[in-house]
């Protein structure tokens, strides 16, 4: 028992680090911009070694985008979570909710984290690399929704990749909108927009 909670001790300590020194570097890339921050910089100003910066942060990028890290595996709890009867497609949308409502909950510090994302091409590309590392974690959990998983793989896969498509166009319009718009509306219109509504009449067998 005195092993397991030194062990969550010390997460916490290391997760409480690992914010501190999120935050003082997403302060100094606001101020100052991205490209012109070192790690050396950001290292000083947190008052620690970049030595100490470079074990809680492999890059610059991953300073700003820790708090994408565990999104993934919490959209797709999301998505386990919906009810069996309920499509794929309105079940994605429902998993989403989990993005829309930390946008939500802090929508000051969501918008200047998007902004700042937005601003910055190594950002941006950084996080689509992440969101490629979702699509995975969105279609094993698509597959434990239906029994025809392994036949279905590669549908399963595109449905993940277009509501992941979905969610970066919604939080780009949210951003552009200062946040005035609800991203919960957003997704819902961007997810109607792939809807795909036609009437099941075969060509041949229309009125002359």
């Amino acid at each position: 028992m005195g092993g397991d909670v030194r062990t969550r001790t010390r997460a916490v300590a290391r997760a409480a680090v690992r914010a501190d020194l999120a935050q003082v570097a997403f302060d100094l890339f606001q101020r100052d911009g991205f490209e012109k921050v070192t790690i050396n910089e950001v290292a000083a100003a947190a008052g620690v070694s970049r030595n100490t910066f470079l074990r809680y942060f492999d890059t610059k990028e991953d300073a700003v985008l820790s708090a994408f890290e565990a999104r993934g595996e919490q959209v797709a709890e999301a998505l386990r979570a919906r009810p069996a009867a309920e499509d794929d497609w309105t079940a994605l949308r429902r998993a989403l909710d989990t993005v829309a409502d930390d946008h939500r909950r802090d929508p000051a510090g969501a918008l200047a984290t998007a902004r700042l994302i937005l601003e910055t091409p190594a950002l941006r590309a950084r996080l689509l690399e992440k969101q490629c590392g979702w699509r995975p974690l969105l279609v094993h959990a698509l597959a434990e929704r239906t029994d025809s998983a392994q036949s279905a793989e590669l549908e399963l896969l595109v449905r993940a990749a277009a509501a992941l498509d979905c969610l970066g166009i919604a939080i780009d319009r949210w951003t552009a909108s200062e946040g005035r718009l609800d991203l919960g509306d957003l997704l819902d219109a961007a997810f109607a927009a792939l809807t795909v509504r036609q009437e099941r009449r075969d060509p041949g067998s229309q009125d002359q």
